[in-house]
C-alpha cells in the first residue's frame, strides 16, 4: 500500500497521523515505531497494546496541556470573571528556570525578570508585594484620603464646632475693641494698628476651633444715664452676649491688650475637659488680698463655710485669675445658669458705680472684689485658675523683672495668653504687642517653615562671616 502522507519527524519512527503505521509489516522503507500503549490508572504505559486507542490519545492529550479538559470546579459567574480580571492583569517572573522564550517583547503588559535591570528587580518586587498586601494597602490610602479631605475641606471646622462632637458652639469668645475711642480721646497709628492684631489674632483662633466670636465696640458714647457707667459697661455686654447665643455655656471676656500665643491650645484641652484639676477653689492657695476665707458663721450651710463649696465642676459658674494685686478681669469665663443671672444683675446695681466709683480705683473688678468678700453666696461657685494659664503677664506688669513664675509670661512653658496690663502707663503698648506676635509666629511655625528659615539664618550667618573677614 502506498501512501502519500510523509513519515514523522519523530525519532523512532512512525507516520504523523499513528493509525496509519503498521507494525507488523516493517520494510526498509520505514522504521518501527513505538506504540503508545494504553495508559494504566495509576498513569503507567503498558507496552502490550499494538495500537493507539481513544483513551491513551486523550490521556497523552490532558498530559500536553497540563490540566483536565473539564472541571466542575470555580465555574460559577463571580468565578469567571475573576478569572478574567486575573488573566488581564500583568505577569510577574522571578527567574529560575525556563525552557521557552517569550514570543513578544518585554513591556507588552509584561514587566521585566529578576535577572533584568535593578529598576525591573524592584518594580516586579514592589508589584508583588502590594498584590500580596493589596487590602491593607487599599484601606491605607483610603484612610489617608479621608485625613486628607477632613483637613482640606470645611468638614474639620463642622466637627469641632458641632455640640455632640468638638463643642465648640458651646464657647463664646468676647473681645472688647476700641477702648477709649470717641468722646474720651482720638486713637492714633499705633492703637489702631493694635486693634488690627489683636482682633486678627481672636478671629483666626475662633474659626480654627469653630467658637463664636463677638467683637464689642467699647468707644465711649455716653449711651447711659450716668457718667460713671461708661467704663462698667462689660457686666453689661456679657448679658448682651448671654441673649444672643443661646445655645453656649461659656463665655470668654479678652480684653483687647491680650494675645493668644499658642492657637493649637483648644479651651477644651486646655481648661474644661478637667475643670476641676485646672482650677482651685479655696483662696487660700493664692490670696494677694488676705480675703478671709471661709466663712465662720454658724448659720450658714456646709457649703458656704466649706472652703471648696461642694467640690465638683457643676459648680463652677465664674473662673477668674489673681494677679499680684487681686482679681484680674482681663481674662475671664462666665457660664451660663441662674446663679451668673443673679451675680449679673447685683454687680451691675447702680449702688455700686454710684457710691463708690471713687474709691473704687479699678471699677467693675473692684466692685465683684468686694461682693466676694461679703456675699457668703458667691464663694461657692466662684474657681480661680492660675494666671498663667490664660493671663500671663510681659515683664514690666506686676514687678520690673517679671521673675515671679506664678504671673509673667515663660516662652519656655509655652504660656496660653499673654495680657500687656496697664501698658499704657509708661510701657510701649505697640512694642509689646508686635514682639509678642513676632514670637507667636516663630513658636507655631509649621516644619516647613522652619526648614526655610533655618536655610535662610544659614545663609546670613555665611554673608556676615564674610564681611568679617573682608
Amino acid at each position: 500500500m502506498s501512501l502519500s502522507r510523509s513519515p514523522s519527524p519523530r525519532r523512532g519512527g512512525g507516520w504523523a497521523s499513528p493509525g496509519l503505521t503498521d507494525f507488523n509489516n516493517i520494510s526498509g522503507k520505514s522504521s518501527p515505531r513505538k506504540p503508545y500503549g494504553d495508559i494504566q490508572a495509576n498513569g503507567s504505559v503498558s507496552g502490550s497494546g499494538d495500537g493507539v486507542t481513544w483513551a491513551s490519545a486523550k490521556a497523552k492529550s490532558e498530559e500536553i496541556k497540563g490540566y483536565p479538559s473539564f472541571s466542575t470546579q470555580n465555574n460559577g459567574f463571580f468565578s469567571r470573571h475573576a478569572r478574567k480580571l486575573s488573566a488581564s492583569l500583568p505577569t510577574f517572573s522571578m527567574g529560575g528556570r525556563r525552557d521557552y522564550s517569550d514570543k513578544e517583547k518585554l513591556g507588552r503588559g509584561r514587566w521585566p525578570p529578576m535577572q533584568g535591570s535593578r529598576t525591573g528587580r524592584f518594580l516586579t518586587y514592589a508589584g508583588r508585594t502590594i498584590w500580596r498586601f493589596r487590602l491593607r494597602v487599599g484601606v491605607l490610602l483610603g484612610l489617608i484620603l479621608a485625613i486628607i479631605l477632613f483637613y482640606a475641606t470645611p468638614l474639620h471646622r463642622w466637627y469641632r464646632r458641632a455640640g455632640w462632637l468638638g463643642g465648640g458652639n458651646k464657647f463664646v469668645v468676647i473681645l472688647a475693641a476700641n477702648q477709649g475711642g470717641g468722646v474720651m480721646e482720638w486713637k492714633g497709628p499705633r492703637e489702631w494698628a493694635i486693634e488690627r492684631d489683636s482682633v486678627r489674632n481672636k478671629k483666626k483662633y475662633a474659626k480654627k476651633w469653630g467658637y463664636d466670636l463677638e467683637i464689642v465696640d467699647m468707644s465711649t458714647k455716653k449711651r447711659y444715664a450716668h457718667e460713671w457707667r461708661e467704663s462698667w459697661e462689660k457686666v453689661d455686654t456679657i448679658r448682651n452676649c448671654m441673649r444672643k447665643y443661646p445655645k453656649a455655656e461659656w463665655f470668654w471676656w479678652l480684653d483687647l491688650n491680650t494675645f493668644i500665643m499658642e492657637p493649637s491650645y483648644s479651651l477644651q484641652s486646655h481648661i474644661f475637659n478637667d475643670l476641676l484639676a485646672n482650677t482651685y477653689r479655696d483662696i487660700n492657695v493664692y490670696n494677694p488680698l488676705n480675703i478671709s476665707h471661709p466663712f465662720k458663721s454658724p448659720h450658714l450651710d456646709a457649703v458656704a463655710r466649706s472652703p471648696t463649696g461642694n467640690g465638683l465642676a457643676e459648680s463652677i459658674d465664674l473662673v477668674i485669675p489673681q494677679d499680684c494685686g487681686g482679681f484680674n478681669l482681663g481674662s475671664f469665663f462666665t457660664r451660663r445658669s441662674i446663679w451668673t443671672d443673679r451675680l449679673l444683675d447685683i454687680w451691675w446695681d447702680p449702688v455700686g458705680y454710684e457710691q463708690k466709683h471713687m474709691e473704687w480705683e479699678h471699677k467693675e473688678q473692684d466692685a465683684l472684689e468686694h461682693l466676694y468678700i461679703s456675699q457668703p453666696w458667691i464663694r461657692p461657685h466662684t474657681a480661680f485658675i492660675p494666671q498663667r494659664k490664660i493671663n500671663s503677664f510681659p515683664m514690666g506688669a506686676c514687678g520690673e523683672n517679671g521673675e515671679d513664675k506664678r504671673i509673667h509670661y515663660s516662652e519656655k512653658e509655652r504660656d496660653f495668653v499673654v495680657n500687656m496690663a496697664g501698658c499704657e502707663w509708661g510701657r510701649d503698648c505697640w512694642g509689646e504687642m508686635y514682639n509678642f506676635r513676632e514670637l507667636s509666629n516663630k513658636l507655631n511655625r509649621t516644619p516647613w517653615e522652619k526648614f526655610k528659615d533655618g536655610i535662610s539664618d544659614g545663609i546670613k550667618k555665611m554673608k556676615g562671616k564674610g564681611k568679617k573677614e573682608d
